[in-house]
């Protein structure tokens, strides 16, 4: 018998501090950060995008504890996160995301250095595909991911959350 449980994704939104983005949750960890000021409709595109067979329920319990930790980096007293990711891509998109994971807080790395990092030197373009869809944005930090000539370039989020993201790391 084929069992036809649909995956739960939990959501909830932090209003903190001049910041408003939604976060969604699996039972096996955070499986989405949403852009500054963007509505429920990203996760639900999002959702309906990467796991069509998920349904989406409204429980700001299920996700106090990533709340917790985002509100706490986000106060400037948190440099690391220890909590579960549940990251859905391809292999190659899992590795950039993995790499990205070891960007120490604070600096940057540009695409290049991602490429390198991963063995792949000359997937630089795919790399920052990669990076663009990250689903757990500031967890996975690819706002420390920058051009070759320090400019910043493309971020889910849009380039002044990116900006922010970046000056509060820098005290």
């Amino acid at each position: 018998m084929k069992n036809n449980q649909k995956e739960i994704i939990y959501y909830g939104k932090i209003e903190h501090n001049n910041w408003s983005m939604y976060l969604a949750a699996t039972d096996n960890g955070l499986c989405y950060v949403g852009s500054q000021d963007k509505g429920l409709d990203e996760i639900e595109t999002r959702t309906a995008k990467k796991r069509a067979d998920a349904k989406l329920v409204h429980d700001e319990e299920k996700i106090n504890i990533y709340k917790k930790q985002l509100v706490s980096y986000l106060d400037g007293e948190r440099k690391e996160f220890d909590l579960p990711v549940d990251l859905k891509g391809t292999a190659f998109q899992e590795s950039v995301w993995e790499a990205l994971q070891h960007i120490p807080y604070g600096k940057t790395v540009s695409y290049m250095d991602i490429a390198e990092k991963i063995e792949k030197p000359k997937a630089v373009r795919a790399v920052g595909a990669a990076i663009g869809a990250n689903p757990v944005m500031i967890l996975v930090p690819c706002h420390r991911v920058i051009a070759k000539d320090g400019k910043l370039t493309g971020f889910r989020g849009g380039i002044p959350m990116k900006e922010r993201l970046l000056a509060l790391e820098q005290g």
